[in-house]
């Protein structure tokens, strides 16, 4: 009967080994959360945090600053997001605010040599 008592609790012993090993990889293989986005990361310009705070009720802030366009490409792009995406519209003067910030730090990309800068956000 002791061989059977020590082999039980040798399996049990086995398996809150394989449990907590099993729990300590889990924790381990989660990649690192991502740091959170401050205004000071990016382009210091008048009307920066209205752009930022504009653009982060949706997306991250490095997509915005990833894209290069016209004041008139921009402006387009916040129409598409309120007739498309439900966007809330920006009332008259923050919509400027926003687009002269953009304007100013996220200007038109050169094109490169496979068929120049293309906006994901207007197909």
């Amino acid at each position: 009967m002791s061989s059977l008592l020590r082999r039980a609790g040798l399996m049990l012993g086995a398996a809150v080994l394989l449990s907590a090993s099993l729990a300590l990889a889990q924790t381990q293989a989660q990649p690192p959360a991502p740091a959170e986005e401050t205004p000071e990361m990016f382009p210091d310009a008048p009307h920066r945090e209205e752009a930022f705070y504009a653009c982060i009720a949706c997306h991250n802030f490095k997509l915005v600053a990833a894209q290069g366009m016209s004041r008139e490409k921009w402006g387009e792009t916040l129409a598409w997001m309120v007739s498309k995406h439900n966007m809330q519209p920006l009332a008259e003067e923050d919509r400027k605010k926003v687009l002269d910030y953009l304007e100013a730090s996220f200007p038109p990309k050169a094109p490169s040599q496979q068929g120049g800068w293309k906006n994901p956000f207007l197909n």
